[in-house]
C-alpha cells in the first residue's frame, strides 16, 4: 500500500506560514456563537448567481455524488465533488491554503481533529443555519458556529456469512486474535482514513498497543479507506472486517450481500464527521447554501435512508432494521487527543503492520 509522504506536522508548519502572510488566514479571537442564519431568497439568489460550489469530502464516492446531484437538482448550482480519504482531504486543503490557493468552498471530514487545526489557523467561516440551531443538540456543532456534525460513523467488526457461521463469528476484538482468523481478515489504515484513525486511537487507548502487535501476527490484509474493508468481505476476498464503514455493511446487506455486523463487546469505535465553510471560499454564498441544505432534514433523512449513516438532526427517523446509536456500546471519541497524537499513531501503526 502506498503511503502519503506529507505528515500532519508538515501541513501545520505550512499552515502557520500562510497564516502569518495573509489576513484571511490569520487566527481570530474566539467569537460568540453567531446568530442563526435562516434559509431565505436572498441567499438562494446570491448562490445561484455564483452558480457553482466545490465540496471536498471523505464520504464514500457514490453517496457524495448523489448528495451533490440532489443539491444541484434542487438549486441549479453545479456541485464539484472532490472525494478522498479524510487524511488526504486534510493534507490537500492544508497544502492549497498554505499556497494561497482558494479552491475549496465546503469540506466534510471523518476526523474531527482536523477541525481543531483549521479553527486554530483561522481558516473557517462562522455560519450556523437556523435549522441546525433548532434541531441539533449543541454537542453537534461548534461553539463558534465554525463546524457542524454532518454524519455519525461507527466502525464495527463484520463478516461474510457464507464464509463464517454465526455461531463461530467473533464477538469482540480479542476474539480476532484466535489463530483460526489468521489470513482471513482485512483492516483499514489510519494514514488514509479518518474513521480508521479514530478507531485505531480508541482501540490502542482502550486495549493497548500490544493488541495491535498481536493482531499483526494474524496476517491481516491492509487496505486504505474505511470503505474498502466492507467491499473486501462483500467480495469474499476476506471473511472478517476488523474495522471500517458500518453503514456500507448495512447497505450491502440490504442489497442482498451475505454480511453481518458485530458490535464488539469492548465497545464500537465512533467518529463524528463534521463539515465546514472556508473563509477563502471562492463561492461563499453557494458554500453557505450547501452547508445549510446539507444539514436540513431533507438531506439528513436522505443520509439516513440511503447512506445508512447516523444523523444528529433531531427530526430524522431511523429504519427499525438498524440498531439505534443509543443501543450500541460505544468507545469514546477524543478529537483533541487524536490531533496531538496522529503522526505518532501513523508511525507506530506502520512499524507494527509493516505498511
Amino acid at each position: 500500500m502506498t503511503k502519503h509522504p506529507v505528515s500532519r506536522r508538515a501541513v501545520l508548519k505550512g499552515s502557520a506560514a500562510a497564516a502569518a502572510a495573509a489576513t484571511v488566514f490569520a487566527a481570530p479571537a474566539r467569537a460568540q456563537l453567531p446568530a442563526a442564519a435562516p434559509l431565505n431568497d436572498a441567499l438562494i439568489a446570491a448562490a445561484k448567481k455564483e452558480g457553482k460550489v466545490s465540496f471536498y469530502t471523505a464520504m464514500d464516492l457514490d453517496f457524495a455524488q448523489r448528495l451533490g446531484k440532489a443539491f444541484e437538482d434542487k438549486y441549479g448550482i453545479a456541485t464539484k465533488v472532490e472525494r478522498s480519504g479524510a487524511e488526504r482531504v486534510f493534507q490537500r486543503i492544508g497544502q492549497e491554503l498554505s499556497s494561497k490557493i482558494a479552491a475549496v468552498d465546503v469540506a466534510n471530514t471523518s476526523d474531527a481533529a482536523h477541525i481543531i487545526i483549521w479553527k486554530r489557523n483561522g481558516w473557517l467561516l462562522p455560519y450556523l443555519p437556523e435549522e441546525v440551531a433548532k434541531h441539533y443538540d449543541k454537542a453537534y456543532y461548534d461553539d463558534d458556529g465554525l463546524s457542524i456534525v454532518t454524519r455519525i460513523l461507527v466502525s464495527p467488526i463484520a463478516y461474510n456469512t457464507e464464509l463464517v457461521k454465526k455461531e463461530d463469528a467473533p464477538k469482540s476484538f480479542k476474539d480476532l486474535l484466535d489463530p483460526k482468523w489468521a489470513g482471513k481478515m482485512v483492516k483499514g489504515h489510519p494514514a488514509y482514513s479518518g474513521t480508521i484513525m479514530n478507531a485505531t486511537h480508541q482501540i490502542a487507548r482502550d486495549l493497548g498497543w500490544e493488541y495491535f502487535e498481536k493482531l499483526a501476527r494474524q496476517k491481516v490484509m491492509q487496505v486504505q479507506s474505511a470503505t474498502d474493508t466492507p467491499k473486501k468481505i462483500q467480495l469474499g476476498e476476506r471473511a472478517v472486517m476488523v474495522d471500517g464503514a458500518g453503514y456500507l455493511v448495512i447497505r450491502y446487506k440490504e442489497e442482498g450481500s451475505p454480511l453481518e455486523i458485530v458490535y464488539p463487546e469492548e465497545g464500537t469505535p465512533l467518529a463524528t464527521g463534521p463539515s465546514v465553510v472556508f473563509k477563502s471560499a471562492p463561492n461563499p454564498n453557494a458554500a453557505k447554501l450547501f452547508q445549510n441544505w446539507m444539514h436540513s432534514r431533507e438531506a439528513q433523512q436522505y443520509l439516513v435512508d440511503w447512506a445508512r449513516q447516523y444523523s444528529a438532526h433531531g427530526q430524522t427517523v431511523e429504519k427499525p432494521s438498524v440498531r439505534a446509536l443509543r443501543d450500541i456500546k460505544l468507545m469514546k471519541e477524543d478529537p483533541a487527543a487524536v490531533e496531538k497524537e496522529a503522526d505518532a499513531i501513523k508511525k507506530r501503526y506502520a512499524l507494527i503492520f509493516k505498511v
